[in-house]
């Protein structure tokens, strides 16, 4: 079997593992609290790609471990990037009506439900690491410590904010600035996702720092491609309103690159993630599939 099928069959079974995971948690036995509980399972079982888990899970099988061992962890992440979505879409921010191809939270259980599903994400998150994901003391804190510091004020939350303060900016946007919001709102996840896997797997110090330059271009990808397809997709083909960035005046790849300038910087920044896979010493064919279908994704 060639390399990239085997690859594939691997991806597909990280994935399948993790949905059947994500569909036995339960968040609680309380009956008043079972419609929270049900808000919560209606968009973290609303389907996606996973990439965020499963590259965790594919991390730590190319340091040795088995993927199943970071499956709360990996869920964790899930929990963290399902409460942005979430939020995200609340009318405060972006103002989304649709999410995964059907209405998003807010607009089937209501704004307070849905800022109240987002917020119980974070500490369940927390919950899943803590109590669940068995490893030495130090590796529990240290995937903490990971995780927040990629979710809080250096990394998703304060991405949002540099993206909401130039709203209506758009096309002026500097490019340095544009950089900034994606390194923290979109990277710093994705970036995470990684490093855990290889925090879990006892990975050395300098292949995780190798796998971290892997995963921050890996997310750059990701997001100069979400404003490709943004610009260019239809909202059935999206799953989600297109052309939404435009509209509200964002800062965009296509808005300040162009389209064929934000294609340039996807592939620049697909070839220093694999360049990146270089310096470990492992199988690293799982990794480079995952950033050729980041870069493809939509094509």
């Amino acid at each position: 079997m060639a390399e990239g099928a085997r690859s594939a069959l691997r991806w597909e079974s990280h994935r399948r593992h993790f949905e059947g995971y994500l569909e036995g948690l339960r968040f609680t036995g309380e009956p008043r609290l079972a419609g929270l509980e049900e808000a919560m399972r209606y968009s973290m079982l609303a389907g996606g790609k996973r990439v965020r888990p499963t590259l965790c899970m594919e991390t730590a099988w190319v340091f040795g471990d088995e993927p199943a061992h970071v499956l709360p962890s990996a869920a964790a992440i899930e929990l963290i990037h399902t409460y942005s979505l979430i939020h995200d879409d609340l009318p405060a921010m972006d103002d989304d009506d649709y999410r995964r191809g059907r209405p998003t939270a807010h607009k089937k259980y209501g704004e307070a439900m849905a800022i109240l599903a987002g917020d119980a994400f974070f500490g369940e998150a927390l919950a899943l690491i803590t109590v669940h994901q068995k490893a030495e003391v130090e590796q529990v804190l240290e995937v903490v410590r990971e995780l927040a510091g990629s979710t809080g004020v250096n990394g998703m939350v304060g991405g949002q904010v540099i993206d909401m303060q130039q709203t209506g900016v758009g096309d002026d946007t500097d490019p340095e600035t544009l950089h900034l919001i994606h390194k923290f709102k979109t990277g710093a996840l994705i970036k995470s996702s990684a490093r855990i896997g290889a925090i879990l797997a006892g990975a050395p110090e300098a292949e995780q720092a190798a796998v971290s330059e892997y995963a921050s271009e890996l997310g750059l990808c990701f997001q100069i491609v979400d404003d490709l397809l943004n610009a260019t997709a239809t909202r059935e083909e999206l799953g989600k309103s297109a052309g939404s960035d435009a509209e509200q005046g964002k800062a965009t790849f296509v808005g300040v690159y162009g389209l064929e300038g934000a294609r340039r910087q996807a592939d620049a920044s697909e070839e220093r993630a694999l360049a990146a896979l270089s310096r470990v010493d492992g199988d690293t064919s799982g990794l480079e599939e995952m950033a050729r279908f980041v870069r493809n994704r939509g094509s």
